[in-house]
């Protein structure tokens, strides 16, 4: 008798098709950074993509692990040599790194492991992501926890499966999954003994609060948070694609560049927002002022409500962050605070075209500003920098186009196709820098790379086989 539970042969499998699956979209031979803080979770997302990169060597991901010692508590020193054993006896390359001063919050603490992930995934190459191991359990809390703070219907999506760099391919198990992978693997881990202390709010709503709303009110409770996250997620990726539409709608314009102190500008007829529906124009009036670079709480959006209902041409509200709303006749405006290098379309001056087989430099200029390229077929490197990217000859579609964002823009990468404008957002992009930005794009007009932000899957550099290097240079 082996001991193990249908269940656990079952978990077994969901933890390895979980991770499959997103091998399987992650394109060829990704670079693959585990955030490894030696807890179950963590142990249990390295040994489970260890096992399928020996599997099948030839098309394994390059996985590396990375630990962060926040250094808030007793023994965690300890932890970090004990991922230093498990690294070396599991050959997996890691990144260690002590926080240089004390940490005095968890959110600091959580800031700060995310900043040197990022780093750790620049470091690791252009088409690294880092893995977290957070489950649906996680996910539970998460709502739970945003829904007690009073969150808005943004704040229901609850942990997002992909953002910014960072994948978290577990994120439709249970912890009990987690668990009989590690039962089975007869694995060891890490216990944080802080993760039993109920003065924290997290450990509350896990030990305590779940609990028992699962005894007492439904044993689905845990469930249907998460599937509240899942449609919550939905509704908020169609209102991302329907906001833009509804600013065309209000006869928007995006102004640029106003003048030496001000930055971007966009205004939309007044009439046509003050008929919209309430909810509707709260989520319009948060567009708009994102745009700007201003996050409204919802004392904020009723502050422009209110002035949009009592205030006469010429005036104006402060926003925040040195934005500002006012009314200028018929137009409500949205203004930023610092100078916008967003150009008007007629004001790209140059565009650089690399035609196959060729070598050489040119300058592409975006509304004065201006940026070297240097192209020519080179090795790949594994160490790129943020203003260099390489790709396999044989997957171009020549000829390659260095210019400016153009509206519709696409890029495919691990998540799919997915909007430039998008993912520019997700890196925090301000509205004034993202029409300066310059991409590589094919004869297709597909974007390949994005500098410093994100690359595409396509054409791939592969090892042996011809590579063209293209340099961005400001």
């Amino acid at each position: 008798m082996s001991g193990r539970s249908p269940h656990d042969e079952v978990a077994q499998s969901a933890v390895l098709a979980a991770l499959q699956n997103f091998l399987d979209q992650a394109g060829e031979r990704p670079q693959l950074v585990v955030a490894f803080s030696g807890g179950l979770d963590s142990c249990v997302l390295l040994h489970a993509l260890r096992s399928l990169c020996l599997a099948d060597p030839s098309t394994a991901p390059i996985l590396t692990a990375a630990h962060f010692d926040h250094g808030m508590r007793d023994g965690s020193e300890g932890d970090a040599d004990w991922v230093i054993e498990m690294c070396d006896k599991w050959a997996v390359p890691l990144t260690v790194e002590r926080a240089e001063k004390a940490l005095e919050s968890e959110a600091d603490a959580r800031e700060a492991r995310y900043a040197f992930l990022d780093r750790t995934r620049i470091a690791a190459g252009h088409n690294a992501s880092v893995l977290t191991a957070h489950h649906a359990d996680d996910q539970a809390e998460t709502v739970l926890f945003r829904m007690l703070r009073g969150t808005g219907p943004d704040g229901l999506r609850g942990i997002a499966g992909q953002h910014k760099g960072v994948a978290r391919p577990l994120l439709g198990l249970w912890r009990e999954d987690l668990e009989a992978y590690a039962g089975i693997k007869k694995l060891d881990w890490r216990e944080d003994p802080t993760n039993q202390y109920l003065g924290y709010a997290r450990n509350a709503l896990r030990h305590k609060i779940l609990p028992e709303l699962e005894l007492s009110v439904t044993p689905a409770a845990k469930k249907s948070l998460v599937r509240l996250a899942r449609i919550s997620g939905v509704e908020a990726e169609a209102w991302s694609e329907a906001l833009p539409m509804v600013f065309e709608v209000l006869d928007g314009r995006r102004n640029g560049l106003q003048n030496e102190s001000q930055g971007p500008s966009l205004d939309v007829d007044g009439d046509a927002l003050r008929v919209l529906g309430r909810p509707l124009r709260a989520r319009v009036i948060r567009y708009l002022a994102s745009e700007v670079g201003v996050t409204l709480s919802e004392a904020g959006v009723e502050r422009v409500n209110h002035f949009l209902s009592s205030s006469r041409s010429g005036r104006s509200i402060d926003l925040g962050g040195g934005a500002i709303a006012r009314l200028q006749f018929e137009r409500v405006v949205f203004l930023g605070s610092r100078p916008s290098l967003e150009p008007a379309r007629s004001q790209v001056d140059e565009t650089v075209v690399i035609k196959s087989g060729s070598q050489g430099d040119g300058e592409v200029r975006l509304a004065g500003k201006r940026y070297r390229v240097v192209w020519a077929e080179e090795p790949s490197s594994d160490l790129e920098k943020e203003d260099e990217a390489f790709f396999e000859v044989a997957g171009l579609l020549f000829p390659l186009e260095v210019r400016a964002r153009a509206p519709g823009d696409r890029l495919r990468n691990s998540a799919g196709s997915r909007k430039v404008k998008k993912i520019m957002l997700e890196h925090r992009i301000p509205i004034r820098q993202r029409e300066v930005m310059p991409v590589l794009v094919d004869a297709r007009g597909e974007v390949l790379w994005v500098p410093g932000v994100a690359r595409s899957t396509d054409a791939a550099p592969k090892a042996g086989a011809p590579s063209l290097r293209v340099r961005i240079l400001p």
